[in-house]
């Protein structure tokens, strides 16, 4: 099971534990504001957009291409910028920080 911890836009730090799934589920399923993932998680919109604090880039990786071209339509798009929708949720996550984008 891992544990991780969303920060809100509000700067309230929310941490939730996940077994499976993407983040973007997780966070849906845990009401976690800014996260709507309105696309489902298919990659086709940038609705659960996350910021990864930079000492977890490693536990997360960086985003695909296709995630990098849906990211391009964001004002809010940095070096750290994910969809949580493409990252799975597993215990190489526990204790990862995202901040959400919105």
């Amino acid at each position: 099971m891992a544990k991780i911890t969303f920060i809100t836009s509000d700067n309230e730090s929310i941490t939730v534990e996940g077994t499976s799934g993407s983040v973007m589920e997780l966070a849906v399923n845990n009401n976690i504001k800014g996260i709507d993932g309105d696309c489902g998680g298919v990659c086709s919109c940038a609705t659960c957009h996350v910021h990864v604090e930079p000492e977890f880039v490693s536990k997360t990786g960086q985003a695909e291409e296709m995630e990098n071209d849906m990211l391009e339509f964001d004002d809010l798009t940095n070096e750290y910028s994910r969809l949580s929708c493409q990252i799975q949720v597993s215990e190489a996550l526990d204790g990862v920080v995202f901040k959400v984008a919105k």
